[in-house]
């Protein structure tokens, strides 16, 4: 047996570095905050808003949600690979939703006199947190409790890669 099938699954595939995983995070929170404005701005509400988009779209669409489309990245099953089944999803998803519910009605509700509302940010960023401590795979709490981890992928919009060359045509134009 060689090396690479001896090493853990996590060391073969390269990681996603922290910054366009929050940008996904960003990009998938967008529809759920706008949703939740229409609706109202109540937890069970946007939690199920999470659940939808994050569990039964992910489990549909190979593991990727719309922030993770437009990033070029995917969600996989630690241990086998491929996409997570629907009980991991829902595990992961869960945290990461009560983390995303609390952040929305936090900042949403933020006023000059109603500061103490930026409490409720701190459950998503110790959540999301862990990550930028575990140098080895890099996995937030939440992947750690189901067992997932977010690899690169082929399949996706680049967004990152567009916005970059934008901003490089950008300057080139106010250069001359």
């Amino acid at each position: 047996m060689n090396d690479f099938e001896t090493e853990p699954f996590y060391k073969r595939r390269p990681k996603v570095p922290i910054w366009r995983r929050s940008c996904a995070l960003v990009v998938d929170v967008i529809p759920v905050w706008l949703l939740s404005l229409l609706v109202g701005k109540n937890l069970i509400i946007i939690l199920l808003i999470w659940i939808g988009l994050r569990v039964l779209l992910v489990s549909y669409n190979q593991g990727q949600s719309l922030g993770r489309w437009a990033f070029d990245m995917k969600v996989i099953d630690e241990r086998r690979g491929r996409s997570p089944g629907f009980v991991e999803l829902a595990k992961r998803e869960g945290l990461t939703g009560l983390g995303v519910s609390l952040a929305i009605i936090g900042v949403t509700s933020l006023s000059p006199i109603a500061a103490q509302y930026m409490l409720l940010v701190l459950p998503l960023a110790v959540d999301c947190g862990v990550a930028y401590f575990d140098e080895l795979k890099q996995q937030t709490f939440h992947d750690r409790l189901a067992g997932t981890v977010v690899v690169p992928t082929r399949r996706g919009y680049s967004l990152d890669l567009k916005i970059k060359k934008w901003f490089a045509q950008l300057r080139r134009f106010v250069k001359q």
